[in-house]
C-alpha cells in the first residue's frame, strides 16, 4: 500500500492544491466550516475510494499470478495459463509478456532444431568413420608386425574417441534411446573384458572376477559402454607388470553394486571430488598425459539418466574402487 500510494503522490497532491484553492477561496468568502468540511468529503471521499479500490483489483490479480508462477516447475509458462487482466495496464502488459513467450519459443526452437541437425550431423559422421577404422584394424590383424600393432593400439584409441563422441551427442536424449530390460551383469562384463583383452595381455594385467552372475535392470549399451570407459581408466592408470583388476558385486534386497578396483596410480585427494567434472584431467591426468577429462563425465552423466548412482574410492599410490548402483524393486525381483 505504501509502494502504491507514492506511485500516485502527484495524483493526490494535485488534489489536494485543488481542493485548498476551493478551500481558500470559500475561506475568503465567508463560508461556515462546516460546508467546506463537507466540500472535503465529497472531493477526497470518491477519490480515496476509488484508489482503494483499484489497489485491491490489482493486488487480487497479482496475488494469484504470484501463486501460479510458485506453483509452476517451467516458469516460462505462465504467460500461457495466466488469466488475461480486465485493467488497461494489465492488459498491456500481459500482450507483452505473451508477445516475449512466442518469440522466446521460437528462438528455443531454432537452437533445438539446430541441435538436432548436429547430433544427426554426428551420429552419421560416427557410423562413417567407423567403416574405415574396422577396415583399418582388418588390415593390421592380417598383417602383424611390431609396427603394425603399435598402428592398432593408436586406432583403436581413435575408435574409443569416436565413441565418445557418439555417446556425448547422445546425452542429453537418453531417454529416446535406451531400452531398460532384465540383463545379467556377467554377460556385460564379459563383453567389455572381450573387447580390452589385448590391453590386458600386451600389460601384463591379473584379473579377477567374482559374483556377477546376477540380473541387473538399465539398458544394456549404455552400461557397456560405461563399464568400458571404467575398465579403459584402470587399464590406463594401471601399475606396469603388476597390474591387477578385480570386478566383483554385492546385492542386497534394494539394489546391486558393481565394484571395479584396481592397484593403478589412484587419485589425489584434493581431485577426487572433481573427477566427474566436464574436461576435468586431475594431477594424475596432466602427469601422464592420458586423460581427456570426458570420459568420467559421460559416465556420471548417463548413470544420472539410468537412474544408477556412481562413486569413486581412491587412494593415491594404491589404487581405485569405482561402485556402480543399480536398484532394484519390489516389481523388479518379482519379474
Amino acid at each position: 500500500m505504501k509502494e502504491y500510494l507514492k506511485e500516485r503522490f502527484f495524483f493526490l497532491f494535485i488534489n489536494f492544491i485543488g481542493l485548498l484553492i476551493i478551500i481558500s477561496i470559500m475561506a475568503l468568502l465567508h463560508v461556515e466550516r462546516g460546508v467546506m468540511f463537507f466540500a472535503f468529503i465529497i472531493w477526497f471521499g470518491p477519490l480515496m475510494s476509488y484508489i482503494l479500490m483499484e489497489f485491491f483489483k490489482h493486488k487480487k490479480y497479482y496475488d494469484n499470478m504470484e501463486e501460479v508462477i510458485e506453483s509452476l516447475d517451467k516458469k516460462y509458462l505462465l504467460a500461457e495459463i495466466m488469466e488475461k487482466p480486465d485493467f488497461l495496464e494489465g492488459k498491456l502488459f500481459y500482450e507483452i509478456l505473451r508477445e516475449c513467450n512466442k518469440e522466446m519459443h521460437e528462438h528455443v526452437n531454432y537452437y533445438k532444431n539446430l541441435q538436432l541437425d548436429y547430433r544427426e550431423y554426428i551420429d552419421k559422421w560416427v557410423h562413417e568413420v567407423k567403416t574405415p577404422i574396422a577396415s583399418s584394424m582388418l588390415i593390421i590383424d592380417n598383417n602383424k608386425s611390431p609396427i603394425m600393432d603399435n598402428m592398432g593400439e593408436e586406432i583403436k584409441k581413435i575408435e574409443g574417441f569416436v565413441e565418445q563422441a557418439l555417446y556425448y551427442s547422445r546425452s542429453n536424449h537418453v531417454d529416446k534411446d535406451y531400452l531398460i530390460k532384465k540383463f545379467n551383469l556377467k554377460e556385460v562384463i564379459n563383453n567389455t573384458i572381450s573387447r580390452n583383452s589385448k590391453d590386458f595381455i600386451n600389460k601384463r594385467i591379473g584379473l579377477q572376477i567374482d559374483d556377477i552372475d546376477t540380473f541387473v535392470y538399465s539398458d544394456m549399451k549404455w552400461v557397456q559402454f560405461i563399464l568400458n570407459q571404467i575398465i579403459g581408466n584402470s587399464i590406463k592408470y594401471v601399475k606396469p607388470k603388476e597390474g591387477k583388476i578385480k570386478i566383483y558385486s554385492t546385492t542386497n534386497k534394494n539394489n546391486v553394486t558393481l565394484i571395479i578396483e584396481d592397484n593403478g596410480i589412484g587419485i589425489s585427494p584434493k581431485d577426487i571430488n572433481r573427477v566427474f567434472e566436464k574436461g576435468f584431467t586431475g594431477e594424475q591426468g596432466r602427469k601422464y598425459n592420458r586423460s581427456t577429462g570426458i570420459g568420467l563425465y559421460l559416465c556420471k552423466k548417463l548413470c544420472n539418466k539410468l537412474g544408477l548412482e556412481i562413486n569413486i574410492a581412491s587412494e593415491l599410490g594404491v589404487g581405485t574402487k569405482v561402485h556402480m548402483v543399480f536398484p532394484l524393486s519390489q516389481f523388479n525381483l518379482g519379474i
